[in-house]
């Protein structure tokens, strides 16, 4: 799910932009001004910035200052009228900026982001209700498509399942959705599950995701391996439906009835 920083004031526009946009994106919100905003961009990194011009004047033009120069690689949308965005053209003569005129519909803007993030509005929303009945992700990783195929069937009724037949694919997964858990073949080829492993824990937004191996060899020196690397949990194949789920449940701190 990707970040959106929401900045303005907290008015009306922007309680139920929120509101629309929190069932599909994880929403950051900062109403205090530019200094607040500022410190926000230093312990998050948004996929994009979304900010209402109502209420912000030419004084602001501090933090599109900073926001072009520390963060050009993030995408910038803001709300207003063309009088509103008349404070800060200069920062539209590029990509990075781009102002959609009010009055707008929510839908327009889920859209514009969408857009923006190179997302599909269909997938985005798909997520989003999947996300909305409460089922947590769980990224499936092995080359082999039985397995996958196999494991997505136990688990799909009470989770939300993502595969990936490799490592480096499982990555790419995981950077336009983040899991809450990983389920990880520790034999694969080119990119082990070892090698996955050390990626994600390099990784700081993602060393937190906890990753369960799973192997097919179970000879002591090979466990000892495994748990070397001291991943959430472990367990031997073929999965067996109730030990899997057991073991997602603990990991993940889940105790309700599936």
């Amino acid at each position: 799910m990707k970040t959106i920083l929401m900045i303005g004031k907290m008015n009306d526009l922007m309680k139920e932009l929120h509101s629309y946009l929190n069932k599909y994106f994880r929403i950051q919100i900062c109403t205090d001004g530019t200094q607040n905003v500022l410190g926000m961009l230093k312990v998050v990194e948004p996929d994009l910035i979304l900010i209402s011009l109502i209420g912000m004047y030419d004084v602001e033009a501090l933090l599109f200052n900073r926001i072009r120069a520390n963060s050009p690689q993030i995408p910038v949308l803001t709300i207003g009228t063309e009088q509103e965005r008349k404070n800060f053209l200069i920062f539209y003569e590029g990509e990075q900026f781009e102002n959609l005129i009010r009055p707008l519909d929510n839908s327009d803007v889920f859209s514009a982001i969408c857009r923006r993030l190179k997302l599909s509005e269909n997938e985005v929303r798909e997520d989003g209700a999947e996300a909305q009945n409460g089922k947590k992700r769980v990224l499936v990783v092995d080359d082999n498509t039985t397995t996958l195929r196999s494991i997505k069937k136990m688990l799909e009724e009470h989770y939300q399942v993502t595969l990936a037949n490799s490592g480096m694919k499982a990555m790419t997964s995981i950077g336009k959705s983040r899991p809450d858990l990983i389920l990880l073949d520790y034999e694969m080829p080119v990119c082990d599950g070892k090698q996955t492993l050390e990626m994600i824990q390099a990784d700081e937004d993602l060393k937190s995701i906890p990753v369960v191996f799973l192997t097919g060899v179970n000879d002591r020196a090979h466990i000892q391996a495994v748990l070397t690397l001291r991943p959430a949990g472990y367990l031997l194949k073929p999965a067996v439906p109730k030990t899997l789920i057991e073991t997602i449940e603990r990991v993940l701190g889940d105790t309700e009835e599936k």
